[in-house]
């Protein structure tokens, strides 16, 4: 087993993903990977991790909130005795530069998918404007335009939590999840199709802002754990990038090391 150089954590609302990189830098090779249900986090030391090498280095993002970063830190700590880091929002970092009325407030996972969708961009041709989308718990929708500044962005519940608020308040509906349909003709087919018209409406709108604001077609990237499922109904042209939150980890721990030297 070669040393681990790079361990990367994504917290979000639902599970802990990881992965284990050659190398703290974009583009390096995966040695492992993995996620864990937030529930089963003190699986890991003795599980999943349990014939890893220590890493050199780790960096991760995390919204679930301090009591689950912590539950992960003991396990990290446990482990491979090493220093948690987290990302934070900031001003600028990594090419990005934050619009957000109080720059701290964004959240981690958001940053950093934008900077790994900054650099995906970048690395496939000249600088566009962006809209970059996570389809999870809840669904971002966010703005970057060509010169890397994050214009703003819209929050809006997943498809899970859309269906629990149609479940807790109207009486009687407590059906199974249906199919996309473009005319729904039971009460299964009209929620789910619903959801997901909702969603891709909202991707839509701020497609059409960023492209009226920039002047330029943006560049569109879709992620996050239904990502999949949401793919076959957007309208435009998206590219499903599983690992944006990871690439964005690797882009920023890279810049980080970067500067450590010049420093």
């Amino acid at each position: 087993m070669p040393r681990m150089a790079f361990l990367s954590i994504d917290i979000g609302n639902t599970r802990l993903k990881w992965s284990v990189y050659e190398a703290a830098r974009p583009g390096a090779a995966v040695i492992a990977h993995g996620a864990e249900f937030l529930e089963h986090i003190e699986r890991l030391a003795d599980g999943p991790w349990a014939a890893l090498a220590p890493p050199r280095s780790m960096l991760g993002c995390v919204v679930a909130g301090d009591a689950v970063r912590r539950r992960a830190e003991d396990q990290i700590e446990e482990r491979f005795d090493c220093s948690a880091r987290w990302v934070v929002s900031s001003v600028a970092e990594a090419g990005l530069t934050n619009g957000y009325d109080h720059p701290t407030r964004l959240g981690a996972d958001r940053w950093v998918a934008m900077i790994g969708a900054r650099h995906r961009m970048l690395s496939q041709g000249p600088a566009r404007p962006m809209v970059v989308v996570m389809i999870g718990t809840a669904v971002t929708v966010d703005a970057v335009d060509a010169s890397g500044r994050f214009l703003g962005g819209l929050i809006l519940p997943g498809h899970g939590i859309m269906l629990r608020a149609l479940e807790t308040g109207t009486a009687g509906l407590h059906v199974p999840t249906g199919e996309v349909r473009e005319f729904p003709t039971n009460t299964s087919d009209a929620l789910t199709s619903g959801g997901t018209y909702a969603i891709a409406g909202a991707v839509e709108r701020m497609v059409q802002h960023v492209r009226h604001h920039c002047q330029q077609e943006p560049a569109c990237y879709m992620t996050g754990g239904a990502g999949w499922k949401m793919a076959p109904s957007m309208n435009g042209e998206f590219e499903l990038v599983d690992s944006l939150i990871m690439d964005g980890l690797l882009v920023i721990a890279h810049e980080r090391a970067k500067e450590s030297l010049i420093n």
